[in-house]
Order: structure tokens, then sequence, then C-alpha cells
């Protein structure tokens, strides 16, 4: 195979994928805090990082490649919710996570081979914070445990920030306690009526991003091979992980590469929740099949921002038509990905470019002689769109049509074809009669360059 090519944030190039040890590949994507319902933007690296776990297990064998992608059960908004609703932290934690897994799946996303939650490694944590104030780089203060940040001469080199720009991004407030405005926390004191596990320094909970450092380090080890979320994330929460795991672990780095997708932004404005314009996965399924979404969400290189809007649905949705159109008429299984999809994938996950493939093998299957050439084109076809957790479906299912008999699909195929036949002679008469047999079975007609596919009305 050719080589793979990933673009690091920190070091801010395209470099060849070297993993640490090619028989046991780890990578770690931050999960979902459970405390409500996925936005798409949520959706955006769940996708993104999916496609490449399936391209790493391609290229090192399914067996190799460790993903561990988290689930935040203990927040400071998760204990919002639970005095608003009077709900238990596991009850809101459970139901989320529950129906993030479920979203997900719409959208084609795999299970990660782990997915640690926060709540089962507060020991782990608790360790993590003691070796860091043993060597120097927290300390203790008021009930609180604090990172010192001008301990760690790197931090900073991931997000491109000086001491100044940081206080712009970061979580925690400035307190009084702390020696230095940029320190952020490790620990925290829990009150009576909050969650909170007994620790050295009080029963408190834990800072949001040693949950991350802490469970990479239990399930991957010091140091893993890639590190993926959003780009809101590099600062103030990568940056904090690097310097808590390369302070805890002797200057060891916590990863090779860093990947970030880009924000998804709503009709060209900044989602958010403060505008008002949020689309929840769970609300937009009920719309839209899931492999729309997908689709869509790889119509934009994942470094790049995304517009999410109605249009980009309706294109998707007509993409995946003339896709799966080709597989209806030409029945196949899937073959090895064409190495024109594995290219794009290779380039950084070009998934665009891997989805223009698609189209120039859909082409290639409706030129092919002879039905056996029109199979292996057609295969190649499925196996480059299943390479990006795309043409899962049957056709018929796809079109829904799969509750007509047979025959019925027959005789409507038919039909169709007499009526491309008629077109194909100029005889327009004939051709505007079967189309209004067609409308008369209530049959929607979508032509295409691949050739016309059709559903119930």
């Amino acid at each position: 195979m050719a080589e793979l090519h990933l673009h690091d944030t920190l070091t801010g190039t395209k470099r060849v994928f070297e993993p640490g040890n090619p028989e046991r590949v780890t990578m770690y994507v931050c999960g979902p805090t459970v405390y409500s319902y996925a936005h798409i933007g949520n959706a955006r690296p769940a996708v993104v990082f999916d496609v490449l776990f399936r391209a790493l297990q391609r290229r090192f064998g399914a067996d190799r490649v460790v993903y561990a992608r988290n689930i935040t059960d203990v927040e400071d908004k998760i204990i919002e919710t639970m005095k608003a609703t009077g709900a238990s932290m596991k009850e809101i934690t459970d139901k989320y996570a529950d129906i993030y897994r479920a979203d997900m799946d719409a959208l084609g996303v795999s299970l990660p081979s782990i997915e640690p939650h926060a709540t089962d490694h507060i020991g782990e944590m608790i360790a993590m914070i003691a070796r860091l104030i043993e060597g120097g780089h927290a300390y203790v203060a008021e009930g609180h445990v604090l990172f010192s940040v001008k301990s760690f001469d790197d931090y900073g080199a991931l997000s491109k920030r000086d001491l100044d720009d940081m206080m712009a991004g970061a979580r925690v407030e400035v307190a009084p306690y702390k020696k230095d405005p940029t320190d952020f926390v490790l620990w925290k004191p829990a009150k009576d009526d909050e969650p909170g596990w007994d620790s050295p320094w009080g029963r408190g909970r834990p800072g949001w991003h040693i949950e991350c450092s802490a469970m990479a380090e239990k399930h991957l080890g010091e140091t893993i091979d890639i590190h993926g979320g959003g780009i809101d994330l590099t600062f103030p929460h990568h940056e904090n992980e690097i310097a808590q795991s390369v302070c805890s672990h002797g200057g060891r780095p916590m990863a090779r590469y860093w990947l970030h997708n880009g924000f998804l932004s709503m009709d060209s404005t900044k989602m958010s929740k403060s505008l008002g314009n949020v689309k929840l996965v769970h609300e937009l399924i009920e719309h839209w099949p899931g492999e729309v979404l997908r689709y869509a969400l790889l119509t934009g290189h994942y470094r790049a921002p995304l517009d999410w809007t109605d249009a980009l649905l309706e294109r998707s949705q007509k993409s995946l038509d003339r896709l799966y159109g080709v597989l209806r008429r030409i029945k196949a299984e899937p073959g090895n990905v064409p190495e024109t999809v594995e290219a794009a994938l290779d380039d950084d996950l070009n998934t665009p470019k891997a989805l223009a493939a698609l189209f120039a093998l859909a082409g290639d299957a409706n030129r092919a002689e002879g039905e056996a050439d029109r199979a292996k084109a057609a295969g190649a076809l499925l196996a480059g769109g299943q390479a990006l957790g795309l043409l899962n479906e049957s056709p018929d299912a796809w079109f829904g049509i799969d509750s007509l008999s047979e025959a019925e699909r027959a005789e409507i195929d038919q039909l169709i074809a007499d009526r491309a036949e008629a077109r194909k002679a100029k005889d327009f008469a004939k051709a505007d009669a079967l189309r209004d047999e067609l409308v008369a079975r209530k049959i929607q007609v979508e032509d295409a360059p691949e050739g016309s596919t059709w559903r119930l009305g």
C-alpha cells in the first residue's frame, strides 16, 4: 500500500503516518459529554475518525488497531442537569450515552474498540494527579489541585498561543487561590449535594482535562499514535492534556500525531446553542436517512469549515440516489477497495476526492460491456463506498421499494427502460405517455447521467 499522510496540528505539517508499534496502532478521540442530545457538529469528529479507523484497520489489520473514544459522564453541565431535572447522574448519563450511540449508529459510525467512562477511572486520575504534585507540576490550594502551567516550558505549542492569549479561551475563571492565572484545575471540591469521590485532597471530582489523560494512559499507553477531536478542543483541552501527560510520564510525548476537524456552520453562521441554530442528530434522522447526513459531512475536507444547509442535504440525497441507482441496475458483491479511493484517503483523508472517485467508478460500471465486467465494476463501487461507511443498504430498501413484489419491480423497471429507449429514439410522445403511466402509479423518476432511478411517491 502507498504511504498514509496525515496533517499533524502540533507541527503544522502533513506527515507520513508511522505508528510506534505496527502490531498495536492506537487512537484516542474525545467523545461526548452526555447531558443532552448531540448536535450535527458533534457528529463530525465521530464520522471523520470512523473513516480513519476503517482505513487504519485495512492497512494494519482489524485486530491491530485500538480506538478509544471516551464518554465524559461527570462534568459541570451534567450536575446542572441533575439539579434542573432531579434525576441522578447515572440516569442522565446512561440515557444520553445510549441516545448518542444510537444516533451515531444511524450515521454508520462503528463502535470504537474501547469506550471508557470517566467515572470508571477516578483512581487512575487521582494517581496521575499525585505524580504531578510529587514532580512539582501541581499544587494544592483550598481543596483544589491545580496544574502549574509555568512548570511546563512547551505549554502552548499545540495551539500556537502565548500566555497572554490563553485566559481568553480558558474554561476556568481566575480564582484567588491560583499561583498564576493560567493554572488549571486537576481536582475540585464537591458540594454536599454534588457527586464526589474521596481523595488525598478531600471529597471532590476531577477537572475535565485530567479525565482524558488518565483514560488514554490506562487503555492505550503513555504515548499514543493518534489523538483526535474537534478544532475547538485544541485549546484549552488538548493543550492541557499534553501538559499533564508529558509531565507525569517523564517528558515522553502524549501523541505522535494530533488531528483536528474543522467547525460546522449553519447557513454561513456559526452553530451555537445561544443563537438557537443547532441541529440535533436525533431530529435530523427523523427527516433524512443517516447515510445522507454522513455523506454531507464527508463532502468537505475534514480540516476545513463546512456549511450545513438544506441544499447540502438535498444534493447529498441525490448523489446517493445516483450511486444506489447503479447498484440497483447492476447486482454486485464488494471487491477490494479501489486504488483511487484509497489514494484519496491516504492524502490526509481527502473525502471529497474519494466521493468523486465513487462517481468515476459508477461511470465505469455503466460503460462496462458484458455482465461479468459490469458486476466487477459495480463491486468496486460498492467496496469504495463501504470504505467511507456508505452504500450499506440494499438498493431496493434505499429507494423504499422493497415492499413491492419482484414482479412489480420488474414491470416498473421495464416501463422506465422503455421510456429511456423512446427518449433515445426521440419518440417523445411515447416517452411522455410512459411517464404519465408511471406518475399514475405514484412512481417518482429521477434522471441522471448514470441512468434513471425511481421510488414510490
